[in-house]
């Protein structure tokens, strides 16, 4: 399967399609599978589309730390180095769309666009932090829909019920109801740096935010548990765009992918119509080994 290294890491990544790049990053606990179900087969007959596995996800090399969105941002640097892809376009959901804006505000000369799907940011990580936060409750009834019950003294724990999702199936997408590969996932959250890390805002404050001047198209389902994190880079975001997925929740690459094909295809200047996309049993049939079913979902 083909890996980068960079720095030392080996990074895995896939590369289809011809035509402008167009660089794909995954989110928190996910692999580059996410794409590849239904967004790549209808994008790669206009862009060439790279989509790597972050450090630490999916077939790429796990390391005790370095998993700030500062730190994969420079790892985005190295893997664009050596791939030798000059300007692209970046997409990304959540974490993996912090990490594009991230890379914006340290090489803006090096991205041309941006779609940021869900993005976060760690310097808005204490509004998740509230035990008010409405996402607290919806993970809690996702649990309790598949007969897992949470203690009320756990039911704003991040740790606890980060665990206890690993031992349920899958939440979203076309393996909704498939069992997790749980022990990379594991491995990852208790010896690595990822969970601390995701909290560390590094060089994208929110006052930098004001200084990121790659254009960007903003996706959130209108139902995310991020709308404040919309409503903050909305506005301040100097050359921002936005759209809000109709019915739409976090997960948009895995419940609402046609949709968020043509956002995609528009905002990078695609015109051809979507084609109906394979299952990922076609996928694995065709790509075998350098595929994983997506994580994290």
């Amino acid at each position: 399967m083909p890996k980068i290294n960079v720095d030392g890491i080996n990074l895995h990544y896939l590369r289809v399609g011809h035509g402008p790049d167009v660089v794909m990053l995954h989110g928190f606990l996910g692999n580059l599978a996410v794409w590849h179900l239904n967004i790549v087969p209808a994008l790669r007959r206009q862009f060439r589309v790279t989509t790597p596995d972050l450090r630490g996800h999916g077939y790429s090399d796990v390391t005790p730390s370095g998993y700030t969105t500062e730190s994969l941002a420079e790892d985005l640097k190295g893997f664009l180095d050596r791939s030798g892809i000059e300007r692209p376009m970046l997409a990304g959901h959540s974490f993996g769309a912090d990490i594009c804006l991230h890379f914006a505000l340290l090489y803006p000369d090096r991205v041309s666009r941006i779609v940021a799907i869900e993005p976060g940011l760690a310097a808005l990580v204490h509004q998740r932090k509230d035990q008010e936060w409405e996402g607290w409750s919806y993970w809690v009834s996702k649990l309790e829909e598949v007969g897992l019950t949470v203690p009320a003294d756990k039911r704003t724990d991040l740790d606890y019920l980060l665990n206890l999702s690993l031992q349920t199936p899958k939440f979203y997408g076309p393996a909704r109801g498939l069992p997790r590969n749980r022990g990379p996932l594991i491995n990852l959250i208790r010896n690595t740096t990822l969970i601390k890390d995701y909290e560390e805002p590094g060089s994208l404050t929110l006052d930098a935010v004001g200084r990121i001047a790659t254009p960007t198209f903003l996706v959130y389902g209108e139902k995310s548990h991020f709308l404040k994190s919309y409503e903050y880079l909305r506005l301040a975001l100097p050359h921002c765009t936005t759209a809000l997925l109709p019915g739409g929740e976090h997960f948009g690459p895995l419940e609402q992918p046609e949709e968020l094909t043509e956002h995609i295809r528009r905002f990078f200047g695609g015109t051809e119509p979507p084609r109906p996309a394979p299952s990922f049993a076609a996928l694995g049939a065709g790509l075998g080994a350098g595929v994983r079913e997506p994580q994290g979902n």
